[in-house]
């Protein structure tokens, strides 16, 4: 073997440098850095994963011949076609139809088989990626099914390698740990290393609107999930790889956050990234302003911009989704609430149906939020009432504690009333959540009213100011 020469490309995974951001993190107490994952030899964070699954596979009985199949937003499947290009494998993946081409163009590139099947499905929906996933492994043969949500060589991976990398690049300098969430893998094996090493550390994830994961940690419900446009974070489920425990802190930001960060990274600081990448810096940013700390933040930038061309970098795209300034769209849930009362009605865990049902009737309303002090605890509905009343099961002065439901989803002010309108159909309300305290409540009927009213009076609409 040459001097400096590794025997194969997946030889040369890891080892990735960080880096300080300036132009973006402007005028923060903190500093914020940006560990590069992207430069991977497969474009992302996955190569440690794909390895580390292929390797303890392989320990148990896999050999040179077989079919890995994974359901996959992307980079996994791409991290997983270069190990089978080097070991010898047949690859099957299967994708949401709402990620970029080149991701397809990309798997198929390495020779890997890819099928497309619907986003905005159930997980347990047969046409969902992880049920036709599950499906294959029973049609192909000889097959190893990665299954990167419940594959405890996922976290493992980030435990054996980029945790304490991470350590040996900072050490205790570091104060902060920012990821993603998605399979829960990386925070869950990078914090598990970093708590050990420095058990002061905060560990934050950052979830995507639309995902389940920063309303399960604030509340403990399972509230709705619905379809966002960033790719590679968020689920709709929750993973056995995920591991919440680790985690100090949650921040949520929105798909238009994700997008124009992501273009920032790039024309700013010269980061060569993509959405994912761009949502975490955003989270850390939002973070390290709620902080106003001077600590050291460093941030995990997944992967790269190559496989988002075509919609992040693509400015068609971009308008067509109203995701450039210049797009008017149909406002935020900001300018909604503009035109309703900002004191919240509210309900307490502790109050009686009877109590409950009054303040419905004298309202004229359906539900309302449930919070024990500031903390929101879900929803109570005039059905909930009901259907107690008749069941016999509990009387009017009974405590509504055990009548809470989740039912809903949760949004902030900043969220596109197109979001919103998605939100709607598959929630019976919207909670509007700012610095996790609740500021506002969306029904259909607000936006019916709201969307109405637009119509009606389009010179009152406020221009969208044009980006400086």
């Amino acid at each position: 073997m040459m001097k400096g020469a590794v025997p194969h490309i997946t030889d040369a995974i890891g080892n990735t440098p960080i880096v300080k951001l300036h132009r973006v993190t402007e005028g923060l107490a903190a500093d914020i850095y940006v560990k590069c994952e992207f430069l991977n030899p497969g474009g992302s964070h996955k190569d440690r994963v794909a390895g580390n699954m292929i390797r303890r596979a392989e320990e148990a009985g896999l050999s040179p011949g077989g079919t890995i199949i994974e359901a996959t937003s992307g980079n996994t499947g791409f991290s997983l076609a270069l190990q089978a290009a080097v070991r010898g494998y047949k690859c099957v993946f299967v994708m949401p139809d709402k990620m970029s081409q080149e991701k397809v163009d990309s798997l198929r590139a390495l020779g890997a088989r890819v099928v497309v099947t619907p986003t905005a499905v159930e997980p347990e929906d047969p046409r969902s990626y992880y049920s036709v996933a599950k499906r294959l492994t029973e049609e192909i043969p000889n097959n190893f099914y990665a299954n990167q949500y419940h594959n405890p060589s996922n976290p493992e991976a980030h435990v054996l390698s980029t945790g304490p990398e991470i350590w040996e690049q900072c050490g205790e300098d570091l104060d902060v740990f920012v990821a993603g969430m998605g399979t829960g893998g990386t925070i869950s094996g990078c914090g598990q290393v970093l708590k050990e090493k420095k058990p002061g550390i905060k560990l934050v994830g950052v979830d995507p609107v639309g995902s389940l994961y920063y309303d399960f940690v604030k509340t403990g419900r399972m509230t709705k999930a619905f379809a966002y446009k960033v790719e590679g974070i968020g689920e709709d489920f929750l993973p056995s790889t995920m591991n919440l425990d680790v985690l100090d802190d949650v921040v949520r930001v929105d798909d238009k956050e994700c997008f124009l960060m992501t273009r920032e990274l790039v024309r700013l600081e010269g980061l060569y990234v993509g959405g994912s990448s761009g949502a975490t810096v955003a989270g850390a940013i939002k973070y390290a302003k709620a902080s106003g700390k001077k600590e050291n933040i460093l941030v995990l930038a997944a992967d790269g911009a190559q496989k988002y061309l075509s919609k992040i970098f693509n400015d068609n795209w971009m308008r067509a989704n109203g995701f450039l300034a210049d797009v008017p769209g149909l406002g935020t849930v900001r300018d909604m609430l503009r035109g309703k009362s900002s004191n919240v009605v509210k309900a307490s865990p502790d109050m009686s149906v009877n109590e409950v049902a009054g303040t419905l009737k004298s309202l004229g309303i359906s539900q309302l939020p449930v919070l024990d002090g500031t903390q929101l605890m879900g929803i109570v509905h005039e059905v909930d009432l009901l259907r107690h009343l008749v069941s016999g099961e509990g009387t009017a002065d009974s405590p509504i504690r055990d009548l809470i439901e989740s039912d809903y989803a949760t949004v902030s002010p900043d969220t596109k009333i197109e979001l919103l309108q998605g939100v709607l159909n598959d929630a019976k309300v919207a909670l509007v959540l700012e610095d996790n305290l609740l500021t506002g409540l969306v029904t259909k009927i607000d936006l019916i009213s709201y969307l109405a009213d637009r119509a009606m009076h389009p010179a009152s609409v406020a221009p969208i100011p044009a980006p400086e």
